[in-house]
């Protein structure tokens, strides 16, 4: 009974947050450590995914890794654009910059690095990995936690679904 009314509590909290919810303004590193601010990932054409991922969060890298697989697939049926956000602290930051681009995300997603965790507090993510869609205007359409194999492909739904709201 107690999970029940828990879950039911954190889904009214999280209603309203989502119902209004735009992509905040908060810098953070990029793959070549220049700093750049969040609020530039959106440009009005372009819907995109969030991942906010761990080194240490062996389902934060299957998910990526099933993204990265489906990406061919998926970029022909649908315009996006994938940001993959290391929650890694500054103590981590190098290994996480290395982890990432020896996996190729670099090639196809563009890699941001909180080390200070403030872009994850401004989303409200308390817990990796954490999924959001967001449409071009960068509202957010979308968002889940933890991840199961096969659940990219309801993220890719509200993907295309936010495609065609364009």
């Amino acid at each position: 009974m107690r999970k029940i009314k828990f879950a039911i509590i954190m889904a009214l909290a999280i209603v309203p947050f989502f119902a209004q919810a735009q992509l905040p303004q908060v810098k953070v590193e990029n793959r070549k450590g220049e700093i750049v601010n969040t609020g530039s990932l959106v440009d009005g054409k372009t819907p995109m995914i969030i991942s906010f991922w761990a080194v240490t969060c062996k389902p934060c890298i299957r998910e990526l890794d099933a993204i990265y697989d489906a990406l061919p697939d998926w970029a022909e049926e649908a315009d996006f654009k994938v940001v993959a956000v290391s929650t890694d602290d500054s103590r981590l930051l190098a290994k996480a910059k290395s982890f990432a681009e020896g996996r190729g995300w670099g090639e196809d997603f563009t890699l941001l690095f909180d080390k200070n965790q403030d872009f994850m507090r401004a989303m409200n993510v308390s817990v990796v990995p954490h999924v959001f869609v967001l449409d071009a205007k960068g509202k957010v359409v979308f968002s889940h936690t933890s991840y199961v194999q096969g659940g990219e492909v309801e993220l890719f739904e509200a993907v295309k679904k936010a495609s065609r709201k364009k």
